[in-house]
């Protein structure tokens, strides 16, 4: 299939650097790619972003630690960010989606194939609900050459990396080492020290990864700065929307948020916002000091 064909095939998207819709932060990494092809909404590309990444092959403790940290931090209004790979990536990417959350795979191969074929289905789901992205033209075989080449668009995106589980030869490290030498931060979840996949991730804290035992550290960490992107993204916005309209919808959804506790998808339903919208709203009222975030990923308006 040659690309005119490929783009004119519903959500599927071409982005070239320098475009207002390439996503800043991927701008500013060495080496930028020229182009991102792109299946889903790219408007996703452009929201706080953070990164989860581990073995392929985890523990049960290891996927189960990826899908709640993904949940909890995407109810949190961080866009998931991971390769789409077996083990912790799928875990991770399926938390964001429980949680009502887009999420971002970048891909090792061509757009136009699935690997794992394993994850077809949940490459589906994260196209209807985020964005599957690649650098490489259509018909790139995944090659395991590509792989760390994909890595620093995972880490170059987010604001951050979490590392769950990986041993002390991994890509997940490479991805870490390319996270802090692009300026972001590095997570680092430790474990048993009987357990090898625990070694990398003991091995980043010694080296200054900030260690974590629950979501919420990250949040307190990131918070400062997702907010300074979401002022951004806002400036850039601005000619498109009147600040009525943003005050707008603003208000309908703190009218959707009451008092009594709600999840993310109640309030895209009363709203008739949309998933991202609600979601980066939702970070900015929560550090303007408008809204708590409460256990189960629901919101109250504060008193």
């Amino acid at each position: 299939m040659d690309e005119n064909e490929w783009l004119r095939q519903e959500n599927h998207h071409l982005l070239r650097l320098g475009d207002d819709r390439y996503p800043e932060l991927l701008s500013g990494i060495a080496g930028p790619p020229e182009r991102l092809f792109v299946i889903g909404d790219p408007e996703v590309l452009h929201l706080p972003a953070l990164a989860i990444v581990g073995s392929r092959n985890p523990t049960q403790g290891g996927a189960q630690n990826a899908f709640e940290f993904a949940r909890h931090l995407a109810g949190a209004g961080f866009c998931i960010v991971s390769g789409l790979a077996q083990g912790i990536d799928a875990a991770a990417h399926r938390g964001a989606l429980a949680a009502g959350a887009p999420t971002i795979a970048f891909l090792g191969h061509g757009i136009d194939r699935v690997y794992p074929a394993i994850n077809h289905d949940l490459a589906h789901d994260i196209a209807r609900h985020g964005a599957l992205v690649s650098e490489f033209p259509l018909g790139t075989a995944p090659n395991r050459t590509l792989f760390p080449q994909r890595n620093r668009l995972i880490s170059g995106i987010s604001l951050g990396t979490v590392v769950v589980e990986a041993a002390r030869r991994s890509g997940s490290l490479i991805t870490a080492r390319l996270a802090a030498e692009q300026g972001r931060e590095v997570f680092a979840i430790p474990g048993s020290i009987h357990n090898p996949l625990s070694r990398g991730c003991h091995q980043l804290i010694r080296q200054g990864a900030k260690l974590v035992e629950a979501a919420d550290d990250i949040v307190a960490e990131l918070a400062p700065l997702a907010g300074h992107l979401l002022e951004a993204a806002d400036e850039a916005a601005a000619p498109r929307e009147t600040s009525n309209d943003a005050d707008q919808e603003y208000v309908k959804l703190l009218e959707a948020l009451g008092h009594d506790p709600v999840g993310t998808d109640e309030l895209v339903e009363r709203s008739g916002l949309t998933i991202n919208q609600v979601s980066s709203m939702l970070l900015i009222l929560e550090l303007e000091g408008k809204i708590e975030k409460l256990s189960g990923g629901r919101f109250s308006v504060l008193t």
